[in-house]
Protein backbone atom coordinates (compact mmCIF):
# COMPACT_ATOMS: atom_id res chain seq x y z
CA UNK A 1 0.00 0.00 0.00
CA UNK A 2 1.30 3.45 -0.80
CA UNK A 3 2.52 5.49 2.23
CA UNK A 4 0.30 8.26 3.36
CA UNK A 5 1.81 11.69 3.02
CA UNK A 6 1.97 13.65 6.25
CA UNK A 7 0.69 17.17 6.32
CA UNK A 8 3.34 19.91 6.23
CA UNK A 9 2.70 20.98 9.82
CA UNK A 10 3.24 17.44 11.10
CA UNK A 11 6.49 17.15 9.10
CA UNK A 12 7.81 20.35 10.64
CA UNK A 13 6.86 19.21 14.13
CA UNK A 14 8.66 15.87 13.64
CA UNK A 15 11.83 17.60 12.43
CA UNK A 16 11.76 19.91 15.44
CA UNK A 17 11.41 16.97 17.85
CA UNK A 18 14.32 15.15 16.21
CA UNK A 19 16.47 18.29 16.47
CA UNK A 20 15.68 18.69 20.17
CA UNK A 21 16.52 15.03 20.84
CA UNK A 22 19.89 15.35 19.04
CA UNK A 23 20.77 18.54 20.92
CA UNK A 24 19.99 16.91 24.27
CA UNK A 25 22.12 13.85 23.47
CA UNK A 26 25.06 16.06 22.36
CA UNK A 27 24.82 18.16 25.52
CA UNK A 28 24.73 15.00 27.63
CA UNK A 29 27.83 13.57 25.88
CA UNK A 30 29.69 16.88 26.32
CA UNK A 31 28.97 16.89 30.05
CA UNK A 32 30.19 13.31 30.36
CA UNK A 33 33.47 14.17 28.57
CA UNK A 34 34.00 17.24 30.79
CA UNK A 35 33.44 15.16 33.93
CA UNK A 36 35.93 12.56 32.74
CA UNK A 37 38.58 15.18 31.85
CA UNK A 38 38.06 16.97 35.18
CA UNK A 39 38.40 13.70 37.06
CA UNK A 40 41.57 12.91 35.14
CA UNK A 41 43.12 16.34 35.71
CA UNK A 42 42.24 16.31 39.42
CA UNK A 43 43.80 12.87 39.81
CA UNK A 44 46.94 14.09 38.00
CA UNK A 45 47.00 17.21 40.15
CA UNK A 46 46.81 15.21 43.35
CA UNK A 47 49.52 12.90 42.01
CA UNK A 48 51.87 15.82 41.21
CA UNK A 49 51.16 17.39 44.63
CA UNK A 50 51.97 14.12 46.27
CA UNK A 51 55.19 13.87 44.26
CA UNK A 52 56.23 17.42 45.25
CA UNK A 53 55.52 16.74 48.91
CA UNK A 54 57.47 13.51 48.65
CA UNK A 55 60.44 15.38 47.11
CA UNK A 56 60.41 18.00 49.85
CA UNK A 57 60.45 15.27 52.49
CA UNK A 58 63.42 13.61 50.77
CA UNK A 59 65.32 16.91 50.73
CA UNK A 60 64.75 17.36 54.45
CA UNK A 61 66.40 14.07 55.38
CA UNK A 62 69.42 14.55 53.11
CA UNK A 63 72.77 15.07 54.81
CA UNK A 64 74.73 18.26 54.30
CA UNK A 65 77.38 17.91 51.57
CA UNK A 66 80.93 17.39 52.79
CA UNK A 67 84.10 18.08 50.86
CA UNK A 68 85.93 14.89 49.89
CA UNK A 69 89.27 16.50 49.05
CA UNK A 70 91.80 16.63 51.86
CA UNK A 71 94.79 18.98 51.78
CA UNK A 72 97.91 18.31 53.79
CA UNK A 73 100.20 20.50 55.83
CA UNK A 74 102.45 22.76 53.68
CA UNK A 75 100.26 22.25 50.59
CA UNK A 76 99.75 25.28 48.36
CA UNK A 77 96.12 26.15 47.62
CA UNK A 78 94.35 29.00 45.85
CA UNK A 79 91.68 31.08 47.57
CA UNK A 80 90.01 33.08 44.73
CA UNK A 81 89.77 36.45 46.51
CA UNK A 82 93.29 36.35 47.92
CA UNK A 83 95.41 34.19 45.62
CA UNK A 84 97.96 31.51 46.51
CA UNK A 85 98.32 30.49 50.14
CA UNK A 86 100.10 27.79 52.09
CA UNK A 87 98.44 25.51 54.66
CA UNK A 88 100.37 26.14 57.88
CA UNK A 89 98.22 24.03 60.19
CA UNK A 90 95.15 21.81 60.44
CA UNK A 91 93.35 22.55 63.70
CA UNK A 92 90.21 21.66 65.66
CA UNK A 93 87.90 23.90 67.65
CA UNK A 94 84.70 23.34 69.60
CA UNK A 95 81.81 25.74 69.04
CA UNK A 96 79.07 24.86 71.50
CA UNK A 97 78.82 21.08 71.25
CA UNK A 98 80.03 20.91 67.64
CA UNK A 99 83.63 20.08 66.85
CA UNK A 100 84.97 21.80 63.73
CA UNK A 101 88.15 21.00 61.86
CA UNK A 102 89.69 23.75 59.75
CA UNK A 103 92.75 24.83 57.76
CA UNK A 104 94.94 27.77 58.63
CA UNK A 105 96.16 29.24 55.33
CA UNK A 106 98.85 31.90 55.12
CA UNK A 107 98.78 34.20 52.06
CA UNK A 108 102.32 35.57 51.71
CA UNK A 109 101.54 38.43 49.31
CA UNK A 110 98.88 39.94 51.57
CA UNK A 111 100.42 38.85 54.91
CA UNK A 112 97.04 37.34 55.74
CA UNK A 113 96.00 34.18 57.60
CA UNK A 114 92.71 32.59 56.54
CA UNK A 115 90.62 30.10 58.53
CA UNK A 116 88.68 27.73 56.29
CA UNK A 117 86.51 24.88 57.74
CA UNK A 118 87.32 21.56 56.06
CA UNK A 119 83.65 20.83 55.29
CA UNK A 120 83.24 24.27 53.66
CA UNK A 121 86.28 24.38 51.42
CA UNK A 122 84.43 24.79 48.10
CA UNK A 123 86.24 28.11 47.54
CA UNK A 124 89.63 26.44 47.67
CA UNK A 125 91.32 24.80 44.73
CA UNK A 126 94.68 23.06 44.36
CA UNK A 127 97.42 24.93 42.52
CA UNK A 128 97.64 24.36 38.78
CA UNK A 129 99.52 21.60 37.00
CA UNK A 130 102.59 22.14 34.77
CA UNK A 131 100.36 21.70 31.70
CA UNK A 132 98.03 24.46 32.92
CA UNK A 133 101.01 26.76 33.51
CA UNK A 134 102.25 26.08 29.97
CA UNK A 135 98.81 26.92 28.61
CA UNK A 136 98.89 30.20 30.58
CA UNK A 137 102.20 31.05 28.92
CA UNK A 138 100.56 30.41 25.53
CA UNK A 139 97.69 32.76 26.51
CA UNK A 140 100.18 35.49 27.50
CA UNK A 141 101.76 35.24 24.03
CA UNK A 142 98.50 35.94 22.18
CA UNK A 143 97.28 39.39 21.14
CA UNK A 144 95.21 41.38 23.66
CA UNK A 145 91.44 41.55 23.10
CA UNK A 146 90.14 44.98 23.97
CA UNK A 147 86.36 45.46 23.96
CA UNK A 148 84.92 48.79 22.80
CA UNK A 149 82.85 49.29 25.92
CA UNK A 150 83.09 51.80 28.75
CA UNK A 151 86.15 51.35 30.96
CA UNK A 152 84.02 51.08 34.13
CA UNK A 153 82.24 48.02 32.73
CA UNK A 154 85.49 46.45 31.49
CA UNK A 155 87.16 47.14 34.85
CA UNK A 156 84.33 45.31 36.61
CA UNK A 157 84.71 42.32 34.27
CA UNK A 158 88.47 42.24 34.82
CA UNK A 159 88.01 42.37 38.59
CA UNK A 160 85.51 39.48 38.47
CA UNK A 161 87.98 37.41 36.43
CA UNK A 162 90.80 38.13 38.89
CA UNK A 163 88.64 37.03 41.85
CA UNK A 164 87.19 33.99 40.06
CA UNK A 165 90.17 31.85 41.03
CA UNK A 166 90.43 30.49 37.47
CA UNK A 167 94.02 30.66 36.26
CA UNK A 168 93.18 30.97 32.55
CA UNK A 169 90.95 34.00 33.22
CA UNK A 170 93.74 35.51 35.30
CA UNK A 171 96.18 35.04 32.40
CA UNK A 172 93.67 36.69 30.03
CA UNK A 173 93.47 39.79 32.25
CA UNK A 174 97.27 40.07 32.36
CA UNK A 175 97.44 39.68 28.58
CA UNK A 176 94.64 42.17 27.85
CA UNK A 177 95.98 44.88 30.21
CA UNK A 178 99.62 44.43 29.26
CA UNK A 179 101.32 47.46 27.68
CA UNK A 180 104.52 46.81 25.77
CA UNK A 181 105.96 50.12 26.85
CA UNK A 182 107.80 51.61 29.81
CA UNK A 183 105.83 54.87 29.69
CA UNK A 184 103.48 54.92 32.68
CA UNK A 185 101.34 57.66 31.07
CA UNK A 186 100.19 55.16 28.44
CA UNK A 187 98.18 53.35 31.11
CA UNK A 188 95.61 54.83 33.49
CA UNK A 189 95.97 54.39 37.25
CA UNK A 190 93.02 51.96 37.52
CA UNK A 191 94.29 49.94 34.55
CA UNK A 192 97.71 49.69 36.14
CA UNK A 193 96.23 48.67 39.51
CA UNK A 194 94.23 45.84 37.94
CA UNK A 195 97.18 44.73 35.81
CA UNK A 196 99.52 44.57 38.80
CA UNK A 197 96.95 42.69 40.90
CA UNK A 198 96.45 40.06 38.18
CA UNK A 199 100.18 39.92 37.37
CA UNK A 200 101.15 39.32 41.02
CA UNK A 201 98.47 36.63 41.49
CA UNK A 202 99.63 34.81 38.37
CA UNK A 203 103.29 35.19 39.30
CA UNK A 204 102.76 33.70 42.77
CA UNK A 205 101.05 30.63 41.27
CA UNK A 206 103.81 30.21 38.68
CA UNK A 207 106.34 30.35 41.53
CA UNK A 208 104.48 27.73 43.62
CA UNK A 209 104.05 25.32 40.70
CA UNK A 210 107.47 25.67 39.04
CA UNK A 211 109.43 25.86 42.29
CA UNK A 212 111.82 28.53 40.99
CA UNK A 213 112.73 32.01 42.19
CA UNK A 214 110.50 35.06 41.69
CA UNK A 215 113.09 36.54 39.32
CA UNK A 216 112.99 33.46 37.08
CA UNK A 217 109.18 33.47 37.05
CA UNK A 218 109.10 37.17 36.18
CA UNK A 219 111.53 36.64 33.30
CA UNK A 220 109.38 33.81 31.94
CA UNK A 221 106.19 35.86 32.13
CA UNK A 222 107.73 39.05 30.74
CA UNK A 223 109.23 37.14 27.83
CA UNK A 224 105.80 35.71 26.97
CA UNK A 225 104.25 39.19 27.24
CA UNK A 226 107.06 40.86 25.28
CA UNK A 227 107.67 43.32 28.12
CA UNK A 228 110.81 45.24 29.04
CA UNK A 229 112.20 43.99 32.34
CA UNK A 230 112.17 47.39 34.05
CA UNK A 231 108.39 47.97 33.83
CA UNK A 232 107.28 46.01 36.88
CA UNK A 233 109.87 47.57 39.17
CA UNK A 234 108.10 50.93 39.30
CA UNK A 235 105.56 50.23 42.04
Amino acid sequence: MPKKKLPKTKKKKKKLINKIVKTKSLFKNKKTVQKQSFAKSSSQGSKSTYTQEEKIEIKKVKKQPTEKRQYNLKDFVVYPKHGVGKIISVEKAKIGEIEIQFYKIFVEKEKLTLTVPINQQSNLRPISSINQINKCVSILKTKPKIKRTMWSRRAQEYDQKINSGKIYELAEVVKDLNKNTDIIADQSYSERQLFEKAYERLKSEFEAVLGVSIEEVQKKMDKALGRNQNIIESE
